[in-house]
């Protein structure tokens, strides 16, 4: 019998409902094949439905193998972290943290420009004027996330193949495996937003080699391809091309341990390596970088800079005066303090450092100046380094008791 002859049907039995006794056996029959019909109706629209939701959510989470995937789904925004995106990965994570088939988890960013470009910030400039809980919420959450990835139990791997700066520094660096692409471009540009490089750049970036952390924490200094790996940032380099096979290779591994991960990411890498490679694109400015930056203070690198003046130091020097002199001098402890810290511990600090931003002038400058009008004339306050006080700079460090971010 066709659908319409059953919807026929249906309609008479409505019309004219049969005592149970006396209902005949194809009216039963017929009854029993609307029903039938109807919950797969039901369920096919729900199925696509939620094939729909998933598709549009901002982050998606599967399962495939042995491999928990998170992809970063909001392509048009250079898949900015957002605190939904934020509240859906956490837990997430968690539970495959605990689950005995998942085996590793990787992250990975949708669309062909941005593993994660950075967090909301317009978002969250937009709460802190109005002293919405977001300024505080995005923070916290946001560090929490970072340090569960930090102190994940099992392997975590960041395919860092676009644009990889600010948030998305925080959801691949604390990682156990980064993995760079020719299309990576890496930089904590804070410092020209009035802002400082958080998401744990406390404890990342004075660990690597010299004064290259300080360096780029202070100057925004970006880092292309295989300059990434280079730097001690990413783990291994991949071409983009290979990306996909790379990650098909790792979720169809069978209960893989760590070892048989380092050997798919070697692989990979070996393959990438056979391009002709050129040197560090800082390898000539190191011996500057190290001796320059080794500093006790931010006046002290700019004497530096000025007593050199080599055309480098010179540039640098005319980057660093565009910067926000109160977080050039933040940035500058935190990274100091950061050294001897353990990850928690410069958690804590850095959410301490975010609210002192809030509470401030310059981050809503530098993001009017930089993202909403984009005339790049900030007006920073106060406007020269020696203005920054330094009991201010203390302040911004303080405790801030039962606010205080716990791990």
């Amino acid at each position: 019998m066709c659908q319409c002859q059953l919807l026929t049907n249906r309609h008479r039995l409505q019309r004219h409902p049969i005592p149970c006794k006396t209902m005949s056996a194809s009216v039963l029959a017929a009854q029993l094949r609307l029903k039938t019909i109807n919950r797969l109706q039901i369920i096919v629209k729900h199925l696509s439905m939620s094939s729909q939701t998933s598709s549009n959510a901002e982050v998606l989470l599967t399962k495939t193998g042995s491999a928990g995937l998170i992809t970063l789904n909001r392509p048009k925004a250079l898949n900015a972290l957002n605190l939904n995106m934020i509240r859906l990965i956490y837990p997430q994570l968690k539970r495959w943290e605990e689950d005995k088939d998942t085996f590793l988890v990787i992250i990975k960013g949708a669309g062909e420009k941005a593993f994660c470009a950075g967090g909301d910030i317009r978002a969250v400039t937009d709460a802190g004027k109005t002293g919405d809980r977001l300024a505080q919420d995005f923070f916290r959450e946001e560090y929490i996330l970072n340090n569960a990835i930090g102190t994940f139990k099992k392997p975590y791997v960041a395919l860092i193949d676009g644009i990889t700066m600010g948030g998305g520094v925080g959801l691949s660096v604390h990682g156990q495996f980064r993995v760079a692409s020719e299309k990576t471009l890496f930089a904590m540009p804070e410092t020209g937003i009035g802002l400082f490089p958080d998401v744990g750049g406390g404890y990342f970036l004075p660990r690597l080699p010299g004064k290259i952390g300080l360096f780029i924490a202070l100057t925004g200094f970006r880092l292309k391809g295989r300059d990434v790996q280079k730097a001690g940032i990413a783990t291994h380099f991949v071409d983009s091309t290979q990306m996909s096979s790379l990650e098909k290779d790792l979720v169809t591994l069978n209960c893989p341990s760590k070892d048989d991960i380092v050997n798919v990411l070697d692989i990979y890498q070996k393959k990438s390596d056979a391009v002709e490679d050129k040197p560090f694109v800082l390898a000539e400015h190191l011996d500057k970088i190290n001796r320059l930056f080794s500093a006790n203070s931010v006046e002290e690198i700019f004497e530096n800079l000025e007593r050199d003046g080599s055309p480098f130091a010179m540039k640098q020097l005319e980057i660093l005066n565009k910067m926000s002199p109160t977080s050039l001098k933040m940035t500058f402890r935190q990274l100091t303090e950061g050294a001897s810290m353990s990850l928690q511990d410069v958690f804590t600090m850095e959410y301490r450092l975010s609210q002192a931003c809030m509470r401030g002038h310059d981050f809503y400058e530098g993001v009017r100046a930089v993202l909403i009008d984009k005339d790049q004339k900030m007006k920073w306050k106060p406007e020269r380094l020696v203005e920054v006080a330094d009991d201010y700079i203390d302040s911004c460090f303080a405790s801030l008791g039962s606010n205080d971010l716990k791990l």
